[in-house]
């Protein structure tokens, strides 16, 4: 099982980092080059939006990267987050605990 600890890096903060500043690319630009609304741009910057495959498709259009790592990037993001619910609900138990019963 993989016991990630520390939250992974959302498509957002890998965009503003990575991507944007070092370009000195602003939201408004990004938007306007993938035909995004600034809103959807800020909410996918602010962690509260996640991309679509097509969004990660253009990213790596835009950027001359693949798709898969945005997709990955995304989805190792998900995964923390699935984990950490999962960690909240105690009711769940490996379906082998049923079986013994």
């Amino acid at each position: 099982m993989d016991t990630m600890l520390r939250e992974p890096t959302t498509v957002g903060e890998m965009l503003s980092e990575e991507y944007l500043k070092p370009l000195n690319v602003t939201q408004a630009k990004l938007g306007e080059a993938l035909s995004l609304s600034r809103m959807r741009i800020a909410e996918i910057i602010s962690g509260k939006r996640r991309i679509s495959i097509e969004e990660a498709v253009m990213l790596a259009a835009l950027f001359e990267t693949d798709a898969d790592f945005w997709i990955n990037v995304q989805a190792n993001h998900d995964r923390w987050e699935a984990r950490q619910l999962m960690a909240q609900k105690t009711s769940v138990k490996p379906f082998t605990a049923l079986l013994a019963r």
